[in-house]
């Protein structure tokens, strides 16, 4: 019975950590957020050797992030439930395939050892390649930022850069109270209805204090 008991405690103390920054100050979040994302030894190594690469407007952005407060609230270790860490970058100056593909293969190396791939994509060129792949428009985007908001799920707009004084900037254009809520909330600017129910289901498989908002 004390096994059970104690058990229960752990359960309710979780329950309540889930919800301890939920509904706070953005300030406040945006502190709890950073802490978070600096402690954790995945998200703090890809973000030095990002830096290293010196990508233009680039950001560390979407299921790594969040998951990982996920998983600091959860009591879950560092990595559970993520597949890959997305890195954006922003370069108008070259829209080829040709240019993107030797960008992946220079940061190669850097990004060796990580338990995690790292996928780099240039979102200046997104809107070349979208509609071949989901059948339907998508907007030119201005910068990394600006591709946030059109994400599926509000949620997963997210995005972090460190700057070389090895501070956190963070981009979050909706921001923070849905992470730290435990809610997926649609994001209905673009027809992503099929990609927010599908990454919901998926994000409730790991964490099943996930509320998924529906389209």
């Amino acid at each position: 019975m004390k096994g059970i008991a104690g058990r229960w405690r752990i359960a309710l103390q979780r329950a309540m950590d889930h919800l301890r920054y939920s509904g706070l100050s953005f300030e406040r979040q945006r502190t709890a957020f950073l802490d978070i994302v600096s402690a954790d030894p995945l998200l703090g190594e890809t973000l030095k050797r990002a830096r290293g690469l010196d990508l233009p407007d680039w950001l560390v952005v979407s299921g790594a992030l969040y998951n990982s407060v996920w998983n600091h609230l959860t009591g879950k270790p560092s990595g559970y439930g993520i597949r890959d860490v997305d890195l954006f970058y922003f370069d108008e100056s070259d829209l080829s395939y040709e240019a993107e593909d030797g960008v992946i293969a220079r940061a190669a190396p850097a990004f060796a050892g990580l338990p995690l791939p790292v996928e780099i994509r240039n979102q200046a060129r997104v809107h070349l390649w979208y509609p071949l792949k989901f059948g339907r428009a998508c907007p030119r985007y201005t910068s990394s930022s600006h591709s946030l908001g059109f994400f599926a799920s509000q949620t997963h707009a997210v995005g972090v850069r460190m700057d070389n004084d090895s501070q956190l900037q963070l981009v979050a254009p909706f921001g923070l109270d849905d992470i730290f809520a435990f809610r997926i909330t649609p994001n209905r600017v673009m027809d992503n209805r099929q990609t927010h129910e599908t990454k919901g289901a998926q994000a409730r498989e790991n964490w099943p204090e996930i509320t998924v908002v529906p389209w």
